[in-house]
Order: C-alpha cells, then structure tokens, then sequence
C-alpha cells in the first residue's frame, strides 16, 4: 500500500492542521501522491478536533497531518469502526494507538521534530524545499537550517523559505477562520500551484497579502511592554482584537528566539473574556509546555510549544504561579 491507498475509497479526505506545518505536510504527500477530488478539513491553528467532523462516514480514506491523535481519539475509534483506511502523520502526543489494520500511524512526537518532517523522511526527501518551510514555521530554525543543509542553498533563498514558513504559520493563528487573512483550505490550493517553494515566493500574490498583514500586526506587537516575568522569562498580555489573535503566536516564536533562555507566555483576551494562552518553552530546554498547560481545561501541545484555548480569567494569577514554578 501506498501512503495513501484510495483504490476502494467511496470518497478521499485530508485532514490537516492550517499552519504552515499542517499545510507543507500535505503539499509535500500530495506532489508525490495526487488525489483529485480529495475533500480537505482544516481550520485554524488551534482548531484541532477535526476529525469529529467526518467521524459518521464510511468507507474512505483519510490522511490524517498534524493534529494530535490523543485529542481526536474517539473520533478516530468511530472512523474504525466504520471501515475507514486511516494514514496518521503527526509530531504531538499520540497517547494508545489503536491497534487495527485500517490505520497506519506514523508518530514522532521528539521536540525537534514537526510533520514536515516526518513526510520528507516518508519521501525519502523529494520535496524536501517544503519541508524546511514547515520546520520554519513551526520555529524549528536550527533544524530546518540542518535539514536543509543538502539542498545547498543560497543564504537568500534559505531567508526567502523561513519567511514562506513564518508566512504561512502566521496566518493560522486566530479564534475564528474569519479572523484569517486567508481561510487555511485555499491557502492550501494556493501553496499546491508551486511545486518549488521559490517559485512561490517570487509569484504568489497570496503570500504578498500574508506579508502585509504579518507587518502591519507585527507593529503594533512590538510595542508592548511585558506583563509579567521572572529571570529570563517573560509573559506579554495582548488586548482583544483581531490583529492580537493573529500575531500572538508568531510573536511568541519571535521573543523565543530572541532570548533562547527564557520561557514566554502570550495572553490574548478572547471575546467571552476568557484568555487564549500561547506559551512557548525555552530554545535551550524544551520541556514541560504542554505539561503546564495541558494542565488547564482547553490545554495542550508539545513539549517546546502549547497553549490553552480558553482560560476562565480567574485562573490567570494561577497559570503565572505554575509557569513561573515551571520554568524557574
């Protein structure tokens, strides 16, 4: 069987995750596997129980990118159960694979690893420029630049390929799809017009609207001042709006690199008054993300990087005490 058999499928779907992560790693399986016609589930960043969304069909094939098994197991138990062939690639916390001859799981959930990646080891590197914009995006700098080591590259067009990354990760982000420049399933038909990922740098005026929009937020970002911090870490408190949700998780990335030691927390107002959470552990230690917030209702992620969808306001004095107590 190929990655993805469709022989007998009454129908093909691709689930995937609309960050840059989610969105390479089908680009990549799809430049080497074609499937017209196949249906596309998506959403934004942290909208990841999308399998929910097809658990009543029967019969096909799902692909599955970039979203954590363990959040979408009883949907996925219910596909099973309904004769459904199931590729899984992912790099989150899987907890029990189901053990059925209908699903092919391929897991990596190490802290320097993304789907991108586990794609391109898949293709034995045939689209490997992709993958590099995936690990870019899901700011993976130091393994993406090592990954990228056998392609050569310029050091222009190793830039041009983190700001695809950045690009696309950035427009993942927000609560709702309509908070997006660009609603992840045709960001997704506008990267698959490119088989080379410079070809869409240079030609793609979806990407010149990402831009825009990244420099106008990343502006107003710029300009706060820390919340709250310890040491090397620091937590930034953004306002409701639109543009807030959008960059906090980019800016998130960015303070990252810009202060490997630290740990950073992003608190963005939802329009409920609850609090979205990006939290991203330090460069040099990536531990314990998910840990803390996977210890909040709405909370999950990986190891280097995790948030919380919705944190009643009340808990926030509790959250700072724990990342605090995390990263001190």
């Amino acid at each position: 069987m190929t990655l993805t058999d469709t022989k007998t499928a009454a129908a093909a779907y691709d689930v995937f995750n609309g960050d840059a992560d989610g969105i390479c790693s089908l680009h990549q399986l799809r430049l080497a596997e074609p499937v017209p016609g196949s249906i596309l589930i998506t959403g934004v960043k942290r909208d990841i129980a999308l399998l929910a969304r097809i658990e009543d069909i029967i019969d096909s094939t799902v692909t599955v990118l970039d979203i954590s098994m363990n959040s979408n197991a009883a949907p996925l138990k219910k596909l099973l159960q309904g004769g459904n062939r199931i590729v899984y690639i992912d790099h989150h916390f899987a907890g029990k694979i189901p053990e059925s001859e209908l699903i092919t799981a391929h897991i990596n959930p190490a802290a320097d690893c993304c789907t991108s990646l586990i794609v391109d080891r898949l293709l034995n590197g045939k689209y490997r420029k992709w993958a590099v914009c995936g690990a870019f995006g899901d700011n993976l700098h130091d393994t993406a630049r090592r990954v990228a080591g056998p392609l050569a590259l310029s050091g222009s067009d190793t830039h041009k390929m983190r700001e695809i990354g950045e690009l696309l990760n950035y427009n993942g982000y927000g609560s709702r799809v309509e908070d997006l420049h660009v609603p992840p399933d045709l960001l997704y038909r506008a990267v698959s017009e490119f088989e080379d990922p410079l070809d869409f740098y240079e030609n793609s005026d979806t990407l010149k609207t990402l831009r825009q929009g990244f420099d106008a937020d990343m502006a107003l970002a710029v300009s706060l001042e820390p919340f709250a911090g310890t040491g090397d870490n620091r937590i930034y408190r953004f306002p409701e709006s639109v543009w807030a949700r959008r960059v906090s998780g980019v800016f998130a990335n960015l303070k990252a690199r810009e202060n490997p030691a630290g740990a950073h927390a992003m608190i963005t107002e939802n329009s409920d008054k609850t609090l979205r959470i990006s939290v991203r552990a330090p460069l040099d230690n990536k531990r314990n993300a998910d840990v803390l917030c996977g210890s909040f209702p709405s909370g999950g992620g990986r190891a280097a990087a995790a948030g919380i969808n919705e944190l009643p306001a009340e808990l926030l004095g509790q959250f700072i005490d724990r990342f605090n107590m995390t990263y001190g």
